[in-house]
């Protein structure tokens, strides 16, 4: 029987490379091995988006999409959406009464969605209920399938932590071993910073997303930044000291192309202008057929729905087998 893995991602639109090669990608991989469940978690949109809701069902509908596009394949993987699936909810109840006020104080992430509230003038009244639960729904995620495996990043090891902390905890009030102590399972993936060298995101307009065309991605790559000492092309350039046109092309082009990019660099027979026209195409060619294949799914929503339908309708029968066994446990009517 293969091991379980759940992950999840929020719903906030259309998607970027970041979200591809930091998340997807590794995704595609772990579907052929593992039995895998993959959640659009739009319950963790609303503890900081909770009055943005207008566009919350067409966000989860292109997070779909794009997670098709990229190779997430239906009949490999569970792709469901969380709030259809209640039976997290009510299993996030019986967590939160088991878990200490201070273990959900101490989650990092929750630590600076706090202080990024605080910082923002009169919000912060806004730290609510719902996200100081952040933590323990997290939890309630991955418990809601047993999962053997979380994967994620370096960072975020500390969640999977915590998740183990209340699993010991039911098992240990409860005097059972019903739930598994689940493994983070770090990502080995490409990390891609923005188009201006900080964190690539939506709203940095820093971006270049899964779904752009092929003149929009040309277009934003030519305002990547590169070498800032270089000011003229016969001037002798520092790939390593190039902020994001050089990473990319250690991501998107092969050993062959990064050893030319850097020779044509540092002889000055290629300028910056030109570096990033080649990179343009190159990523473009990477992206080639996942918007072939996104194209095809924007034209068949009715396909979409019915795979978010499927998906969901599944993940509840995996989800009421485990509901099933904790209301017992817990002695519940």
């Amino acid at each position: 029987m293969k091991q379980k893995i759940m992950s999840g991602m929020r719903p906030t639109g259309k998607l970027h490379l970041g979200h591809y090669l930091g998340v997807i990608d590794n995704w595609v991989k772990l579907q052929d091995e593992y039995d895998c469940y993959f959640s659009v978690a739009d319950w963790h949109a609303l503890t900081t988006k909770y009055d943005k809701t207008e566009n919350l069902r067409q966000d989860t509908i292109d997070v779909v999409t794009d997670w098709l596009a990229c190779g997430i394949d239906p009949n490999k993987a569970t792709i469901y959406v969380q709030s259809l699936v209640p039976e997290t909810a009510e299993l996030h109840i019986y967590l939160s009464m088991i878990t200490p006020q201070n273990w959900v104080e101490r989650d990092p992430t929750l630590k600076d969605m706090a202080k990024i509230l605080k910082s923002k003038e009169g919000m912060a009244s806004q730290i609510n209920y719902g996200l100081m639960g952040y933590p323990v729904l997290m939890t309630a995620d991955i418990l809601t399938f047993n999962a053997d495996l979380v994967p994620v990043g370096i960072d975020q090891v500390a969640h999977v932590e915590l998740t183990r902390d209340i699993v010991r905890r039911f098992n240990n009030i409860y005097n059972t071993e019903f739930f598994k102590e689940p493994q983070p399972k770090l990502n080995n993936c490409s990390l891609i910073c923005g188009l201006d060298g900080n964190k690539m995101g939506k709203s940095f307009h820093n971006d270049i997303k899964i779904s752009d065309s092929t003149e929009v991605t040309a277009k934003k790559v030519m305002t990547a930044i590169t070498d800032r000492s270089r000011m003229r092309k016969d001037d002798i350039g520092h790939p390593d000291e190039c902020e994001v046109a050089f990473k990319y092309w250690k991501i998107f082009g092969s050993e062959e192309d990064i050893n030319l990019t850097r020779c044509e660099c540092e002889s000055t027979s290629r300028g910056c202008a030109q570096c990033k026209r080649l990179l343009g195409e190159k990523i473009n060619e990477r992206m080639k057929e996942i918007r072939e294949r996104r194209t095809y799914y924007e034209q068949h929503p009715d396909e979409v729905e019915r795979i978010i339908k499927e998906g969901s309708e599944k993940a509840r029968i995996e989800a009421q087998k485990v509901l099933a066994e904790v209301r017992k446990l817990v002695r519940m009517y």
